[in-house]
């Protein structure tokens, strides 16, 4: 910003009333001495440190009248198990995508999951985009439904102690950044639908910087109108056009399911 936006820059500083000496040399500091834990085995980053000496059984083998935990277990005994709430070092990889490949997330996803009970309502929509940017489609379904229907089904026990907003968000960032693999990207709104085998299509609204984009996706193509009369760049399955102004575009769906 310094560099590029010098103005901006400047105003930012004064209104901060930032120390560029003594601040930044700090943050640059704990920067430099942030601390990961990593286990080169399994190639994944860590909950914490001496996490792998728990007993990781998955939550699945949990016996069903001891769920939720946080209604029948002790916080002493949930705090010394595995067992984790929501998506916390998914959720770092999920806002930091960009700085991992495919399979670095998924080795990250296939071993949290697992023990991950989602008593968060924080959990099942990162878990629902993750899952649908591996391909996992059947796992990405059912934490759709988790996070859609949370207070309606009421699967931790806590609805009526109110409803959760930050579900009813999670519900539309499950669909349109999982089943519609929207991202932002270089200026670009990146675009990798995909249709889950029960769905005949679905359809959702962004608007980007003016443009007002409708993308419908169906079994056999991805449909996408643009309501506005500003131009959007978009990418596609990895391939990028510009959609003109009141104008539409037609692309053939591109599976993304794995077996795994």
């Amino acid at each position: 910003m310094k560099k590029n936006h010098a103005d901006t820059y400047a105003e930012l500083v004064k209104k901060w009333n930032l120390d560029e000496t003594t601040e930044l040399s700090k943050w640059a500091d704990i920067i430099e001495k942030m601390y990961f834990p990593f286990d080169e085995k399994r190639g994944v980053f860590l909950q914490q440190d001496g996490f792998l000496d728990k007993d990781l059984t998955p939550a699945a083998q949990l016996p069903a009248e001891e769920r939720p935990l946080n209604k029948n277990w002790s916080w002493d005994r949930i705090l010394r198990s595995c067992y984790i709430k929501q998506a916390d070092t998914l959720q770092s990889i999920f806002l930091y995508e960009n700085e991992f490949d495919k399979e670095t997330i998924r080795r990250h996803f296939d071993f949290y999951e697992p023990i991950t009970v989602h008593e968060s309502s924080l959990s099942p929509c990162i878990h629902t985009i993750l899952a649908s940017t591996l391909g996992k489609e059947e796992k990405a379904y059912e934490m759709y439904l988790r996070t859609a229907r949370l207070d309606i089904d009421d699967y931790n026990s806590d609805t009526d102690e109110g409803c959760h907003i930050t579900s009813m968000g999670g519900t539309w960032m499950a669909f349109v950044m999982g089943f519609g693999g929207m991202r932002v990207r270089d200026g670009r709104v990146v675009l990798n639908p995909f249709i889950n085998k029960s769905w005949k299509s679905y359809a959702f609204r962004i608007n980007f910087r003016g443009a007002w984009l409708q993308i419908k996706a169906s079994q056999g193509t991805v449909y996408i109108e643009n309501h506005s009369d500003v131009a959007c760049p978009l990418n596609i399955y990895g391939n990028d056009y510009t959609l003109e102004g009141n104008q539409n575009l037609e692309v053939e769906h591109q599976s993304l399911i794995t077996k795994s």
